[in-house]
């Protein structure tokens, strides 16, 4: 089985790829899901987050106000730190369980899609990583197009992540999402074609 990672930067079209990919019937655990389901209320990191931030954090349906909690977290490191470990070891839990799941399924590749996979130093834990990238005019160009910032707030936003040229030295194959749709398409058959004669 082969586990392959898939990561960008903000704006570069990951989410296309990785919907592209589930076309191809091959399957993708997305961390962000991920990250959002194992603080559910019911589940352990939901009852930690609010046993230690109150309840003043969470939505008037017993939600995490992600907004709120954000404000708090992103001013105090060491808030952060504890929110991290709330979170960080239930995400890789979940994600071993969905991944058991995938493989007695049969399942001979999976794709990680993991936004800060670099950031988060784990290249160890695949067997090759895709990063899908364009060039930063055109990143700013999205940013600005999709979310409705400034041009000084693209910059930023774009400047607070890993350069994407290290992502690129660093991956095993890169995507330019630059071109057409097709274009960008064609680059994911090859390298699943790839992946997939190393199973052979």
């Amino acid at each position: 089985m082969i586990k392959l990672g898939l990561t960008g930067g903000i704006a570069t079209g990951k989410s296309t790829v990785s919907a592209y990919i589930r076309e191809l019937g091959i399957p993708v655990i997305d961390a962000d899901v991920t990250a959002r389901e194992i603080v559910e209320p019911g589940e352990p990191a939901y009852d930690d987050i609010v046993s230690y931030f109150g309840t003043e954090i969470l939505q008037a349906d017993g939600t995490l106000n992600r907004a709120a909690l954000g404000k708090i977290v992103f001013s105090h490191a060491e808030k952060l730190a504890k929110l991290n470990e709330f979170t960080h070891p239930r995400v890789f839990q979940r994600t071993q369980e969905k991944t058991a799941a995938l493989v007695a399924t049969g399942a001979d590749v999976i794709v990680y899609d993991i936004p800060l996979l670099f950031e988060a130093n784990r290249p160890d834990s695949f067997d090759a990583i895709m990063v899908v990238t364009i060039p930063r005019t055109l990143q700013i160009q999205r940013l600005i197009a999709r979310n409705h910032f400034d041009e000084q707030e693209a910059v930023k936003r774009i400047e607070a992540q890993m350069p994407m040229a290290e992502k690129e030295a660093r991956a095993d194959y890169v995507i330019y999402n630059d071109g057409d749709l097709q274009t960008t398409y064609r680059q994911v058959d090859q390298i699943i074609a790839d992946v997939k004669k190393k199973l052979e």
